[in-house]
């Protein structure tokens, strides 16, 4: 071997010199490696072993039960949405009311008109007609936001406000 470096022209304590230096710098990343190595084990079992005692795969399992259920209580939710929606189709959702006067000797406008319909604007109309010795109550029946008998200009009132619940009138201060 020494005829090798000879050969190259080289002195063998140069190499000695590097590959020693190379046993430092391989001794010190293999040092280096292992307590990187030892810190990522720690953190591991920090992690495997949970915060309270537990490992994690009886946390996974215990989180995917709550999503089992959370999915259950979703479907439920969703048929009772359902069920609530469907009634709501029929329900009287709108309303208008007209009080008046009847008679012209009874005042304090305790006679009125209420009408009730559902989103397709059909219900129904009551009429409570006040006087001094009696409360007479009519109603008619409203489909498609009309009546096939005659209403009286106050019905005609109650109803326009029913039909147009919920758009409102238009305040000066949203111009």
């Amino acid at each position: 071997m020494s005829g090798l470096f000879d050969f190259l022209g080289i002195d063998p304590g140069i190499v000695i010199f590097i590959m020693l230096i190379l046993c430092i710098i391989l001794t010190i990343m293999v040092i280096s490696g292992n307590m990187s190595l030892n810190r990522l084990e720690h953190k591991y079992k920090i992690f495997m072993k949970g915060s309270d005692a537990q490992s994690l795969e009886k946390s996974f399992v215990r989180k995917f039960n709550q999503i089992d259920r959370l999915y259950e209580a979703k479907e439920e939710h969703e048929h009772s949405i359902n069920y609530i929606r469907k009634n709501f189709e029929v329900i009287f959702s709108k309303y208008g009311i007209e009080k008046y006067d009847a008679f012209d000797d009874v005042g304090g406008k305790l006679s009125f008109a209420l009408a009730l319909l559902d989103k397709n604007n059909n219900g129904l109309i009551l009429n409570a007609v006040h006087s001094r010795d009696n409360c007479f109550l009519y109603l008619k029946e409203i489909v498609k936001g009309e009546s096939y008998v005659m209403l009286s200009q106050e019905e005609v009132e109650a109803l326009r406000k029913a039909v147009n619940f919920g758009f409102g009138e238009v305040d000066m201060e949203e111009k």
